[in-house]
């Protein structure tokens, strides 16, 4: 009997994504016997290059956190952290990752997750990874390193601010690795890495603009999240990454050239009705199902914000192996919920027009303020901007409790109806010869 996972449909570069991330969990389970130190440090503005340059293996919470509920172990996670005393209200990423701890700290693939020797916060755009971080060293006893990143308020990176970055890399990150690991800093080794990023990250950026193309040969959102996966995480600057990226362009390139679109699980997808820019984090518990409430009814994301929380790359940036240290603080503070409201709000305007969207749909997600805070603003604004319609739905991260299937399918339907009847709005209006705007 063949099993509903077995029958999921992936992309070819999906399955060789699938391998690196259990070739990396391996080492973790056995991170002891290999003589390796292991990082506890979250996406974001990860540090993966100078982590690679130390020949240590990284964990980042988060991503256990929503494996885990993608595999439906979230939700007992979440109870044992609730009966500890955190609150409902409290992000739902951590008390997933505190539960796993308590209930033995295996990791998503069933394999066991070493206990961090060091504790790396590089980015606090986020305030909750700061108490987040307390937690955890309340739990391991190790030493923490915090990376202070400044936020763009004013919307833009001064050099002030990078100098402030880098002096914090010279005077305690890179010491504290040195502390860690017994070994001097090698820069040389860090620019490898570095050039490796570059080329990869050319590659995830031909793949993301491909959904300029009619119709697009991806999902940005669903499918954008396999997408990233390597490039914001433990691979970036290596090998592998570079091979699998120079893999994944030859894939979505083949489907342009054919005119096909993205992969779905259930097959590829059909003709394509909606073209949607989303703002917000998926929800892992369901993110199946949701998948196949846009796919169903021919809507494909052409862009989306949260596939750019761990770099903003298709605005240009690349990791410098010309001047490392610098780049890594651009790197840094150069993450999408580190940017002010004006500039997301110039962002989802830029993405709404330059792929031709329909509109733009929000996830509010419960748990996550660094998200959710301010996105009826931009949803209100850009309707003023571009004319298009933009939609609202709600749920969380990693909790099953706050996603209702009904509610959040008749809402994506409601929405495309509007879409509809604003075509037909616009398109009544210009068989009278009136002056139709977008």
């Amino acid at each position: 009997m063949t099993s509903e996972a077995d029958a999921i449909q992936k992309e070819p570069s999906m399955l060789v994504q699938k391998a690196m991330i259990a070739e990396h969990y391996e080492k973790l389970a056995h991170a002891k016997e290999l003589g390796k130190k292991v990082v506890y440090t979250f996406v974001p503005g990860n540090l993966t290059e100078l982590m690679n340059a130390f020949d240590v293996l990284p964990v980042y919470p988060e991503i256990n956190a929503l494996s885990s509920a993608m595999r439906q172990k979230a939700g007992r996670y979440i109870a044992e952290a609730e009966r500890l005393g955190h609150s409902e209200d409290v992000c739902t990423y951590v008390k997933c990752d505190i539960g796993m701890k308590r209930q033995g700290n295996v990791g998503p693939t069933g394999q066991p997750l070493p206990p961090p020797d060091l504790l790396l916060l590089s980015y606090t755009g986020c305030f909750t990874f700061m108490k987040w971080f307390e937690l955890l060293r309340e739990e391991y006893g190790c030493p923490v390193v915090m990376l202070h990143t400044p936020y763009q308020g004013d919307g833009e990176i001064t050099d002030n601010m990078r100098r402030y970055v880098v002096e914090q890399l010279e005077r305690e990150v890179i010491p504290a690795f040195e502390r860690l690991t017994g070994t001097r800093y090698d820069e040389d080794r860090l620019k490898a890495a570095m050039a490796k990023s570059a080329q990869a990250e050319d590659d995830m950026v031909a793949v993301l603009e491909s959904a300029k193309h009619r119709p697009s040969p991806i999902d940005a959102y669903f499918g954008g999240v396999y997408y990233i996966g390597p490039m914001f995480t433990a691979f970036r600057g290596t090998a592998g990454a570079a091979e699998y990226y120079a893999q994944l362009r030859r894939e979505v390139g083949g489907r342009v050239a054919s005119g096909e679109g993205p992969i779905t699980p259930e097959g590829p997808m059909g003709e394509q009705r909606y073209r949607l820019v989303v703002e917000g984090p998926p929800n892992w518990t369901n993110f199946r199902e949701l998948w196949r409430m846009f796919h169903e009814e021919g809507a494909v994301v052409v862009a989306s914000s949260y596939t750019k929380v761990g770099g903003f790359y298709d605005q240009g940036f690349r990791h410098d192996a010309s001047r490392p240290l610098e780049s890594l603080a651009d790197y840094c503070m150069g993450c999408y919920t580190n940017r002010s409201l004006p500039q997301r709000l110039d962002l989802l305007e830029r993405y709404v027009r330059d792929y031709e969207a329909d509109g733009l749909l929000i996830n509010s997600v419960k748990s996550c303020n660094s998200f959710s805070a301010g996105q009826l603003l931009l949803l209100r604004e850009i309707e003023k901007r571009t004319g298009r319609p933009a939609g609202f739905i709600e749920t969380d991260l990693v909790d099953r409790r706050y996603f209702s299937a009904a509610n959040v399918k008749n809402r994506i339907e409601s929405y495309l109806q509007m879409i509809g009847e604003k075509r037909r709005s616009r398109g009544a209006r210009g068989a009278r010869g009136e002056e139709v705007r977008p």
